[in-house]
């Protein structure tokens, strides 16, 4: 059945591959994103492409009141935009930390504020919220980032026990270690922030494990996997609660679900040393 699906943050990396498998499958996709000319290949492929700032909630209004007049429904949301920072905790300074709260968190939640009238008085509907393995796990120097996904994963279920009733799914979406410009920036983000301070040791390292294991060097899986796995969830007739897809990922959840917390800490502070 085709339905309309709308995917934020779809100018890059899982975003955009989301975009494109769901055209593949034949179903009307509008894409929302900053960088508009980003998702010239999302238009080619019969998608819709809408400017979209998350931290902006006009636009988010602006988005889903264009999609409902020009199609009548919105059937998916795929919150997918996000943003990543690194550095420690004593270094990263508050506006920082609510800004990954603004993008990560409450766009998100205020997306599905304005699409849950419509999907309840249509009687169905699928809200996908992509996490992280960072979602029930954490590593040094990413508090910010980990605190949004731990986050966004308690809305999730909760969400999820409130509009079931009203035949609306809520998932979550675990990616592991995927291969995106999502993290370009932690090599410097980690030297900027807290290379010269307190922590500039255990800095250094991880941006120096960063350069060697991400971009170009990553053994992550493709954003394809992601996106192909969204699909599946969307098109379920009863999807899973959690995905963990993408390299490491099934890996890693279950170490941090079985570990003594103080093993889980040893073993990724001293993993690449």
């Amino acid at each position: 059945m085709e339905k309309v699906v709308l995917v934020t943050g779809a100018s890059a990396g899982i975003g955009k591959a989301t975009a494109l498998e769901f055209l593949a499958a034949g179903h009307i996709v509008y894409g929302a994103a900053r960088r508009v000319p980003k998702m010239d290949d999302i238009r080619a492929a019969g998608g819709h492409v809408l400017a979209m700032d998350a931290r902006r909630p006009e636009d988010l209004e602006r988005v889903v009141s264009t999609i409902i007049e020009e199609q009548g429904r919105l059937d998916v949301l795929i919150n997918n935009a996000g943003s990543v920072l690194h550095g420690a905790a004593e270094d990263i300074p508050l506006d920082l930390a609510r800004d990954q709260f603004e993008v990560n968190v409450f766009a998100p939640a205020r997306l599905a504020q304005l699409v849950l009238p419509q999907m309840r008085d249509q009687g169905s509907g699928t809200i996908v919220n992509v996490s992280s393995i960072g979602g029930e796990i954490a590593l040094p120097l990413g508090c910010w980032y980990y605190a949004t996904k731990h986050a966004l994963e308690a809305y999730s279920d909760s969400l999820r026990m409130e509009v079931e009733p009203f035949g609306i799914d809520v998932v979550i979406i675990q990616p592991g270690i995927i291969k995106t410009d999502f993290e370009d920036r932690t090599a410097q983000d980690l030297r900027e922030i807290s290379g010269t301070t307190a922590y500039g040791e255990m800095a250094e390292a991880m941006a120096v494990r960063a350069e060697a294991q991400l971009g170009e060097n990553s053994q992550g899986s493709d954003p394809s996997v992601v996106a192909a796995t969204i699909r599946e969830a969307v098109e379920a007739d009863k999807p899973a609660t959690r995905y963990a897809v993408g390299w490491m990922a099934d890996k890693l959840l279950e170490l941090g679900r079985t570990l003594p917390d103080r093993e889980f800490d040893k073993l990724v502070t001293s993993a690449g040393k």
